[in-house]
């Protein structure tokens, strides 16, 4: 079937995107799926506790509060900002056409970065099961290449089959991680019930300051629910409230199921089990808590909530460069819509084929799926969404300063400002840690942290030389379905 810009009977009358009146409840699905809770936990929490010790807990609370002010600050501009472009089109709008656009810039590349190396991940995890479970041995790159091609088909399809099989997938590895943390609390722990990780003597030592890195890195993708505004059903309610939904789940869950595995342990040898166990941390503690039945259901869970994110970031990838071709900044071509599922599919291709280049790229150099393509590829997206988030404060600020009865209430301008001096704080301890999250040389540090600043000067030079050049473009950018009222 050809490729079609003309919107069909079933596609919303904004963007040509399939409409499927998701609520409140199907966005913060979609939204938590992106941060898929049972990778978090099983395959970067046992880090945050090796380097965080036993306060790693406040490390996930401290990363939701500072995120829940970024989303009152954020979700201000809701209902001004019509367009699925999420980060694109609310910086365009309050600080101009030439930011806006090094940030889609920008937001594409942390993006790409954040879901290419997690399949680094899923091809650690992948392989794990597959030995355990069935004794077979399959090389890592193949099982990345595969898990790239389902990605790519269930995004083909579009957002409505993606939602049902993300929701799916969520419940189960929600419900693990609670079944897991039920049992510790039910036998004691290892030596009781401790609540030392909330003390201030745990909760902020230096080892909690520098795993923000990796609490933050935690809820990558939740500021998404702005993307599916199009897709909701009542989006000036909807979206807000599964924003908050998402990141007070996540915030919370996050910290009880770190905290339980703490007292599967104890106080005084977690951080040696952390060391010692690594990624295996968890699926040791199911297995002596629950039984050896759900260490085998925990490493299953674990390779689909790893495929949740990455469908998660994939669709969220598309939106962002499908927003960038209607405002003619990309091809032409990477704006059409499929003509049956109405997804931005020739997005989706694009971005299957970079994440394809890459990891086969990866397998040729001999490269560590785990330290070198999930954790290196990671660290700069990890830095340029938050430095996103941060810039999406600044506008929230300047547009509610110009826009006052946009103003609901009188702490919203306070709070942009508060969330902005928090997430660029956030950023400078990242930079300041950055050894602890990668293990890696100075040399090679100093790269990752140079591709954010290098990314978003890019794109305001490709911005300026759009003004000046093709003006008629330059004029479009972030005007797609993008109103001040």
């Amino acid at each position: 079937m050809s490729d079609t810009e003309t919107r069909p009977p079933a596609a919303d009358a904004g963007n040509g995107l399939k409409r499927n009146a998701i609520g409140t409840g199907g966005i913060a699905f979609l939204v938590i799926s992106a941060a898929a809770p049972l990778t978090v936990m099983a395959g970067v929490a046992p880090v945050a506790i090796g380097i965080g010790g036993i306060g790693a807990p406040m490390g996930y609370l401290t990363a939701g509060a500072v995120l829940l002010v970024f989303a009152i600050a954020f979700m201000a501009m809701t209902k001004h900002v019509k367009a699925a472009g999420g980060f694109y089109t609310y910086i365009t709008l309050a600080l101009g056409k030439t930011v806006g656009l090094a940030s889609a810039i920008l937001a594409i590349v942390s993006y790409n970065c954040l879901q290419i190396g997690v399949y680094g991940l899923f091809a650690v995890q992948t392989q794990a099961m597959l030995k355990t479970l069935f004794g077979l041995d399959v090389p890592w790159p193949a099982v990345a290449l595969g898990a790239i091609a389902l990605v790519w088909l269930l995004g083909y399809r579009g957002i409505d089959v993606g939602a049902k099989v993300l929701g799916v997938l969520l419940v189960a590895e929600t419900a693990i991680l609670a079944v897991m943390g039920a049992a510790i609390l039910a036998r004691g722990g290892a030596s009781g019930i401790s609540f030392s990780s909330f003390s201030p003597d745990h909760a902020f030592t230096p080892g909690v300051l520098a795993i923000l890195a990796i609490c933050f890195a935690a809820f990558m993708g939740f500021e998404s629910t702005v993307l599916y505004r199009r897709e909701a059903r009542n989006p000036d309610k909807s979206v807000p409230r599964a924003t908050y939904v998402a990141v007070g789940f996540m915030s919370v869950f996050y910290a009880f199921i770190v905290w339980t595995a703490i007292q599967a342990y104890g106080d005084g040898d977690v951080v040696a089990a952390a060391g010692e166990l690594a990624d295996g941390m968890f699926f040791a503690t199911i297995n002596h808590y629950v039984g050896p039945w759900a260490e085998t259901v925990m490493y299953v869970l674990i390779v689909t909530s790893v495929y949740a994110s990455q469908l998660a970031f994939h669709n969220a990838i598309n939106r962002y460069v499908y927003m960038l071709a209607k405002d003619g900044v990309l091809p032409a071509f990477l704006g059409k819509t499929h003509p049956k599922y109405q997804s931005p599919h020739r997005a989706g291709q694009v971005q299957t084929i970079l994440a394809a280049a890459v990891i086969s790229v990866c397998a040729i150099l001999g490269a560590d799926p785990y330290q070198q393509l999930l954790i290196w590829v990671n660290t700069p997206g990890i830095v340029g969404i938050v430095a996103l988030q941060g810039l999406v404060s600044v506008a929230a600020f300047i547009y509610l300063r110009r826009n006052p009865a946009a103003v609901t209430h009188r702490l919203m301008i306070p709070l942009s400002i508060a969330s902005a001096v928090l997430l660029f704080g956030v950023v400078s301890l990242i930079a300041i840690n950055i050894e602890l999250l990668t293990f890696a040389d100075a040399l090679t540090n100093s790269i990752l942290l140079l591709i954010t600043p290098v990314v978003f000067l890019t794109g305001l030079l490709v911005a300026r030389s759009l003004r000046k050049n093709r003006p008629h473009v330059f004029t479009r950018i972030g005007s797609f379905e993008t109103h001040d009222s």
